[in-house]
């Protein structure tokens, strides 16, 4: 076994999180600046496109959930192969995830073909709207393959605890979408102004960048693929699809629950639809340190389950929830005391800004719970769970979050509303945290 496998059972945990943790939070950091930069400049172009945005943000998300879902799924499974000391079924594992994206790409093509004007035309009847959503919907869903290979090739990275490659190839296509950004959409020289389509453009250009990088160094590492004599085997199908399906769902769960919040939203008006995405955009930067942490604890946690190393597994829980709720009570404080700070980055009219205070500075108050949520779906995760991470998800934000809002929107009060969010957060956090020990002790019974 490799260096690389062995620091996994050797290295004392809170180094090996952090060391783990650190880069994959890098990344995501600059996967939040990713997605934020669109915004911005699309904030500046009109709050017609940004409305636009606001409508087609969930649908987008189902693309990236099911690429995400599957690479979890398979990342996962490498993880506990190699802990167990099996690196040819663990080779075997990320071919087998390798064959099965380009069934994914094909499925989100389509859907993306397909489904976008329905979709749009759920929100709004204007037609200047309907082309502005599917002019960035179809880029971003039809071009879909750089964001559904590099996400696999960056979580198979992460599961040989190769976490430097994978936050290069997200700068590399950080840096590329920053660039072309205002190119595309203002237009510069002889390029012409493309306004909401050059920022499709330059969103996937980036993802492709990103995939191109990770494809040419992936080889080096342990695991590897083996193209030559592949065959499907139901079992490995089954065993990637039991942590992918629910993962890729608990992901679409957030985009299901977008539109239904839209669709009580816009009730009130289109600004309060376009100050849901800015916050969705904005708290990307205080949620996806506390995803860099899960993608660093998740190959620790299913690496020492798969080798029931139990000392190694509980100290890394403490790690990593302790860190999630300290980056999370950070976020917090941000949004609650200087939410004129974070939106000053976008160019809104005064009714909208307003929406977006009081939106900020009430969804904050969950942020903690969702920390603690977030840890206790990894943990299910490293077990093979993944069915429990998804209900989780579902109770949090179709059982209990969509109603409480909806209760609340017949109040006619806007600022009410919000307060769905942390109301359903402390909720589930109450429900699941005796499952989630009761769940450790099942896999980790007591040697006495």
């Amino acid at each position: 076994m490799s260096n690389k496998s062995d620091k996994m059972a050797t290295w004392p945990v809170g180094k090996l999180l952090f060391s783990m943790g650190l880069p994959a939070v890098f990344s995501m950091l600059i996967q939040a600046m990713y997605n934020v930069v669109d915004t911005i400049y699309i904030s500046r172009y009109s709050q017609d496109a940004l409305f636009a945005i606001g409508i087609v943000t969930p649908m987008v998300m189902v693309g990236f959930s099911i690429a995400m879902g599957s690479a979890v799924g398979i990342s996962t499974l490498v993880s506990r192969r190699l802990g167990e000391r099996k690196k040819e079924e663990a080779d075997e594992v990320a071919t087998t995830g390798f064959v099965l994206t380009f069934f994914h790409v094909v499925i989100v093509m389509l859907l993306g073909r397909f489904l976008g004007i329905p979709f749009i035309k759920l929100f709004t009847d204007r037609q200047e709207i309907i082309e502005l959503s599917y002019s960035y919907l179809s880029i971003c869903m039809i071009v879909c393959f750089g964001q559904h290979f590099s996400v696999l090739f960056e979580r198979l990275m992460q599961a040989q605890s190769n976490m430097i490659i994978p936050m290069f190839a997200q700068l590399l296509g950080a840096i590329t979408n920053i660039i072309l950004d205002p190119i595309l959409i203002f237009g510069l020289g002889s390029i012409p102004a493309m306004g909401i389509k050059g920022a499709a453009i330059a969103t996937v250009a980036g993802q492709i960048l990103s995939m191109i990088f990770c494809a040419i160094l992936f080889n080096r590492n342990e695991v590897k693929l083996k193209l030559k004599g592949f065959k499907f085997k139901a079992e490995r199908v089954k065993d990637i699809y039991s942590v992918g399906i629910p993962t890729a769902i608990m992901n679409m769960v957030n985009s299901v629950t977008t539109v239904l919040m839209n669709s009580i939203l816009v009730s009130f008006s289109e600004n309060a639809v376009s100050s849901l995405s800015m916050y969705f955009k904005l708290q990307s930067f205080v949620f996806m340190p506390v995803f860099g942490f899960s993608q660093g604890a998740l190959p620790i946690l299913a690496y020492n389950y798969g080798a029931r190393n139990k000392e190694r597994y509980i100290g890394t829980v403490r790690y990593y929830m302790t860190t999630n709720a300290l980056i999370m009570l950070a976020g917090t404080l941000l949004f609650r005391f200087g939410p004129d700070l974070v939106l000053s980055f976008f160019t809104m009219d005064e009714a909208l800004h307003a929406i977006a205070v009081n939106s900020l500075q009430t969804i904050c108050l969950s942020f903690v719970f969702s920390a603690i949520s977030i840890a206790m779906g990894s943990i299910f995760q490293s077990f093979g769970l993944g069915t429990f991470s998804m209900l989780q998800s579902i109770l949090r934000q179709i059982g209990i979050l969509i109603p409480l809002a909806y209760f609340l929107s017949r109040t006619g009060r806007l600022e009410l509303v919000w307060y769905a969010y942390p109301l359903a957060e402390f909720a589930v956090f109450l429900l699941f945290i005796p499952l989630v020990i009761r769940q450790y002790h099942l896999h980790f019974p007591s040697q006495e």
